[in-house]
């Protein structure tokens, strides 16, 4: 009996102190619990471990190394910590005491024991542990017991049994007779009665169900990115409960902080145990948001800045530069390498007031005879992409790229495919062909709309699949320019259409390119600078966390909006396509123009700049009539017509030593040929000088007529 009251003494000491360090730690937090109007339901409060350990080091190694006995502990201090608080208040008319609160630990230190990468073993059994994955399936909202109450048939006295998390929240009916004895002073002892007979009591209709909790089970994989190479993926059961059910869905990254626990099924004389390690959640977070990399320090922003400071006079040879930074190793292919690096920098996403969205990822393809380098251009988007998924077309069902209705333990779980594990993030599809053409369709509404209605097994929902597509593919045959792109690749227009982007790789004949790239290839030139005439030869090469931490920066900092002269260059073009003769029309819809949107958005990204007016002329003189110019020169490629910068192979393109005045030259023919002439860069400059210094947008006198001739001449040249 002694032993019984120093451990009921240390448990209340315990928790009196718990009440008192969650009262000096989040007083506002315990206040706004007491004045919230609904006592029935479920509150979280949420405290830091990193700095409750500085605060309290005993109590919060006790919580961290014994979690089952403490977390319970924590709740009735929150529960205290409430009754004290209302009592010393003037308030007390508004406020009352919720029972159903909780403690949620977060931000655990920065230990390896607690902070876990891969799934837990059962070295961490009964450990508090910190957990980052990627939900993969989640299970229905269900209602369980927490326990159920027994009757001795002996006795007449009735005890309480609560359900075990060992066993699947199932109640394992009693062999004695645990009824206990009130014996005064707060004693309380097991009675003498040895019965072993019992009878169940069946809670009465009418009664709230106040023992009954929401209770969920999810399941969590590693993050892929964050694996060695080779190595698969491991899943863990993680069991929600309380407030914490239906927080996440499928393609959700989660950091998770729980127990780690065994769970085995009922077991019968003769079989074998089937035990498994589970996650009992005590926290759940959900950071859908482009992930701000460890590697993005303070440092990084001030150089990133810097850079772009210091080349300011020459922002299209500082583009250049980090473009070529893009996978080295692939000598040339500057205008593949730009525009995936468009596609990672991604656009900036619209909803009006209706409530229509326009999506700001943007989606390539990649058409290219074999050996031309589109696996190496995908595996290394995946690489610098923080949220990436690789997977091929070969195998790829529609319930692998999208969703898949799954079966366990005789109730249908809904599973993420490919395109909502990628959910912000990027999805690279190699193979893209191969895909069966009944799969192809179900992934028109993953591209365009970016969610998936899902009606499966009776499962109605919606999920997103917020993401840019990197797609390759090879023709069928030999590739024919004669013909459509949908007959040398055998897509469907519908499906083509939703490519922003469209790139042929065809392996012609050229005996100094080839004498280059064996030359590069056989190690005779170790190093690219020597092997291709890029940009600012004297800085070193950003390497892939760099350019991750870049990309990631850029996604976080601006969202660029169109100027006034960017929409006219846009609206131009999109008008001389649309009227031309001898255009696609499977091309040149609406998504043209969001296209160009877009890639003019993830150019100005990429260039380090968010917004930029006419009065910005005199110090960013080609700041984002390059965006628009360059998302059309990019589309002009992706159409088959090199008529506007004379590119014959996208394979063969490489960047010149001095961008700048090659962009002069191509920005005076593109705004020629469309009647443009007066939003050129030295057009404004020289307006500028003639007004005093003043910028001005205001086109020529004469430029209107002059502008009419241009189009009614060269208007043909953009057809397609």
């Amino acid at each position: 009996m002694s032993q019984l009251v120093r451990d009921r003494e240390m448990e209340m000491a315990l928790v009196g102190q718990m009440a008192v360090d969650l009262v000096s730690m989040h007083l506002p937090e315990i206040i706004s619990i007491l004045t919230a109007a609904d006592a029935s339901l479920h509150y979280a409060l949420e405290i830091d471990m990193s700095i409750y350990i500085e605060t309290n080091a005993f109590v919060c190694n006790h919580i961290l190394q014994r979690p089952g006995e403490s977390l319970p502990l924590l709740d009735k201090a929150l529960v205290l910590a409430q009754s004290r608080v209302m009592d010393n208040s003037a308030d007390q008319h508004i406020m009352s005491v919720k029972p159903l609160s909780h403690v949620r630990c977060t931000r655990l230190p920065q230990v390896p024991d607690l902070q876990l990468q891969r799934i837990p073993r059962s070295m961490h059994v009964g450990k508090l542990v910190n957990m980052v994955g990627t939900v993969i399936r989640t299970g229905m909202v269900k209602m369980m017991d927490t326990r159920r109450v027994f009757q001795c048939l002996t006795c007449k006295g009735r005890f309480t049994v609560p359900v075990e998390r060992e066993i699947g929240y199932q109640v394992t009916k009693p062999t004695k007779c645990q009824v206990r004895v009130d014996m005064g002073g707060g004693v309380v002892e097991p009675s003498d009665c040895d019965g072993k007979k019992f009878k169940e009591i069946q809670m009465e209709a009418g009664n709230s169900p106040g023992d009954c909790r929401d209770y969920q089970e999810i399941k969590v994989q590693e993050q892929v990115t964050k694996l060695a190479l080779g190595t698969i993926p491991r899943s863990i059961l993680v069991l929600l409960e309380d407030d914490l059910a239906d927080t996440c869905k499928p393609g959700d990254d989660v950091s998770i902080v729980g127990t780690v626990t065994r769970r085995w099924q009922n077991l019968n004389a003769g079989d074998r145990a089937e035990t498994e390690i589970v996650l009992v959640a005590n926290h759940v977070r959900v950071h859908n948001e482009q992930r701000s990399n460890l590697l993005l320090t303070d440092e990084l922003k001030a150089e990133f800045a810097g850079f772009w400071d210091d080349l300011e006079d020459q922002p299209i040879n500082a583009r250049n530069f980090i473009v070529s930074s893009f996978s080295p190793k692939i000598v040339g292919m500057s205008l593949i390498k730009l525009a995936v690096m468009l596609v990672l920098c991604g656009g900036v996403s619209k909803v009006d007031k209706s409530g229509m969205k326009m999506r700001g990822d943007s989606h390539i393809l990649l058409v290219g005879d074999p050996g031309t380098g589109k696996s190496q251009f995908l595996r290394y988007a995946a690489r610098i992409s923080p949220r990436s998924v690789l997977t091929t077309g070969i195998g790829s069902t529609s319930a692998g790229l999208t969703v898949s209705a799954v079966k366990d333990s005789g109730e249908w779980q809904l599973e993420a495919g490919a395109l909502v594990l990628a959910d912000r993030g990027l999805c690279c599809v190699d193979e893209f062909g191969s895909i069966k053409e009944q799969d192809k369709t179900a992934i028109h509404e993953a591209m365009e709309q970016q969610t998936i209605s899902v009606a499966k097994a009776g499962l109605v929902c919606k999920l997103n699949t917020r993401c840019s597509i990197l797609a390759a593919t090879n023709p069928k045959g030999k590739y024919d320019p004669n013909q459509t792109m949908e007959v040398n690749i055998a897509l469907g227009s519908p499906l083509l259409s939703r490519f922003d982007l469209i790139l042929t790789l065809l392996d012609t004949n050229n005996v100094e390119w080839d004498k280059t790239v064996s030359s590069f290839i056989l190690g005779i030139t170790e190093d690219m600078v020597e092997v291709e005439n890029r940009p600012l030869k004297g800085r070193k090469l950003w390497d892939a966390d760099k350019l991750q931490a870049y990309l990631t920066f850029v996604k976080s900092r601006f969202n660029p909006v169109l100027t006034e002269p960017a929409n006219e260059i846009l609206k131009r073009y999109y008008q001389i396509q649309r009227g031309s003769d001898l255009r696609n029309a499977a091309r040149t819809t609406i998504r043209l123009l969001e296209s160009m949107i877009r890639l003019a958005q993830s150019h100005a990204r990429l260039m380090f700049r968010n917004e930029v007016t006419v009065q910005d002329a005199v110090s960013y003189p080609f700041s984002f009539k390059i965006a628009a110019i360059n998302a059309i020169m990019l589309v002009e490629i992706s159409m088959n017509s090199t008529g506007l910068d004379g590119v014959q192979s996208t394979l063969h393109s490489t960047f010149p030593e001095d961008g700048m005045s090659e962009y002069l030259a191509k920005e005076r023919t593109f705004l020629n040929r469309l009647g443009l002439s007066h939003l050129a860069s030295d057009s404004i400059a020289a307006e500028t000088e003639a007004a005093g210094g003043g910028a001005s947008g205001k086109a020529h006198p004469n430029a209107s007529e002059e502008d009419g001739d241009l189009h009614d001449s060269e208007g043909s040249q953009f057809s397609t």
